[in-house]
Formats: structure tokens, C-alpha cells, sequence
């Protein structure tokens, strides 16, 4: 490890955006702990990311376990002493069937990764910033353009990342005591496998099918190194990253 190198931790690191945030805070010269469920994903994810120089440590966490995301930060604690950046990124969907035809526990599998995870994360955080020295850190959340308007047949994700975006300001509030800035990052179409079926269409507000554009994901690993670079005296509340001929902005 790079003497004095920020300690960052990634959840669902081991894929997609998260593993693009993991390489770019790599390069930045964090030192970076990756998070997620599947450790052979997570270290196949660590081989590819790993660069000479750079300094990485993979821990299988299931953020719905409140044992297992205490584990994360005790182990985080344990081999560097500090956290000064955690990056909520963890999240899943449900399967694009109507509202009503979605089963309790379906409903439950997102609320519970993309709600109660990052809850659960974001106060263990809170716990192990408030308490080092130097004191406090830095908390991005993944929120999502869903976080202000909804896809037809998303009530699980919209509804999670609508509570994201609360969580974020509450914990924004609650951190300033403690020299904790707490912001997020609303993605748009950013090309992962979770987006692969944008390329031939995707169901609109109006009924229809539609191709939509997506972007590389280093833009958004890119966005999340300015954030977690400024001091803690400033703070980007909010940032959306998308496409810019998504479909997102006006009508239509």
C-alpha cells in the first residue's frame, strides 16, 4: 500500500459500473477494498483491475446481512487503519412484469439490496469515520435518473432509488457533525450487461420499443474520482451522469 493512499471501499464491485469506479479510484491512487456477493465474480473482477502499484483487497459481502456488511468494515479497519471513501453501489432489479403480478418477495430482494444495504453500510461508515483520526470521510451513494422519474414496469427499482436520494440528504444532514459529506450520483444508460438489451429496445413511457444510447462506464468512474477528490468542505450533493440523447429529459 502506497503510503498515506486513501482507503476507499466499492460495493458490487465485482461487475459493471462498479468495477469501472473500483479501476478509476485505482488509478487515482486509492487503495480500494471491493465488495460483492459472489467471490470467485469478485475475484476474477480483482484480477482484472489490479495494476502494478496499485493496492486492492476483495471481501464476498452480502450487503442485506447486517454480520456480513459489519465484517466488510472490521476487516476494512483491521488492515488499514481508516476509511476515507465508501461508494454505495450495490443494486438490483426486478423482473419487468406489471406491478401488480410481482411477488412479496421479489419486492423484498430490492428493498433489501438497494434500500437496507446501503442504510447498512452508510452507518457502519458513519461508526468507523466519526471515531478515527483524522475524523470523518466520504459517502457517495448510486442513485439512478430513476430517482426522479420512473421506466414503465420498475416499481421496486424506482421505489428504492427514490428512498436512496432521502437517504443520501438525511445522511448529508447527519454527518456534518461528524466532518462526513454524503453525496450522490444518478446514472443514465451507463453500457453494462445489466443495459446490453438498450442496443435493440426498451419499453417506453408511451407503449413503445425503443433502441437508446448508452455511455461507457469509465464516465461515470471518472465522475465519482472528482467527487470523492474534494476536500471534505465541499461536497457535490447530487451529479447525474447519462446519455445525452436518453430519453430522459423533457417529454416523449
Amino acid at each position: 500500500m502506497a503510503e498515506n493512499a486513501k482507503i476507499a471501499i466499492v460495493t458490487g464491485a465485482g461487475t459493471g459500473v462498479g468495477k469501472a469506479i473500483t479501476r478509476g479510484l485505482l488509478e487515482a491512487g486509492y487503495t480500494v477494498v471491493m465488495a460483492g456477493r459472489r467471490a470467485e465474480v469478485l475475484e476474477a473482477a480483482e484480477r482484472e483491475v489490479r495494476a502494478p502499484g496499485t493496492s486492492v483487497l476483495s471481501v464476498p459481502t452480502d450487503v442485506t446481512d447486517p454480520a456480513s456488511v459489519a465484517a466488510l468494515f472490521a476487516r476494512t479497519k483491521e488492515n488499514f487503519g481508516r476509511l476515507d471513501l465508501l461508494v454505495n453501489n450495490a443494486g438490483i432489479g426486478a423482473p419487468a412484469i406489471p406491478l401488480e403480478d410481482l411477488s412479496f418477495e421479489q419486492w423484498q430482494n430490492v428493498v433489501n439490496t438497494n434500500l437496507t444495504g446501503t442504510f447498512l453500510c452508510i452507518q457502519e461508515a458513519f461508526r468507523l469515520m466519526k471515531d478515527q483520526d483524522p475524523r470523518g470521510g466520504r459517502i457517495i451513494n448510486n442513485g439512478s435518473v430513476s430517482a426522479y422519474a420512473p421506466r414503465p414496469l420498475s416499481a421496486p427499482y424506482t421505489a428504492t432509488k427514490h428512498a436512496v436520494l432521502g437517504l443520501t440528504k438525511s445522511a448529508s444532514l447527519d454527518g456534518r457533525a461528524y466532518d462526513i459529506a454524503c453525496g450522490q450520483i444518478d446514472i443514465g444508460n451507463a453500457a453494462t450487461d445489466m443495459t446490453a438489451r438498450m442496443a435493440t429496445g426498451v419499453l417506453q413511457a408511451n407503449g413503445t420499443m425503443a433502441p437508446e444510447p448508452t455511455i461507457d462506464p469509465k464516465h461515470v468512474a471518472d465522475a465519482v474520482v472528482y467527487m470523492a477528490g474534494l476536500p471534505l468542505t465541499a461536497n457535490v450533493q447530487t451529479m447525474t451522469v447519462m446519455a445525452t440523447k436518453m430519453p430522459f429529459v423533457g417529454r416523449g
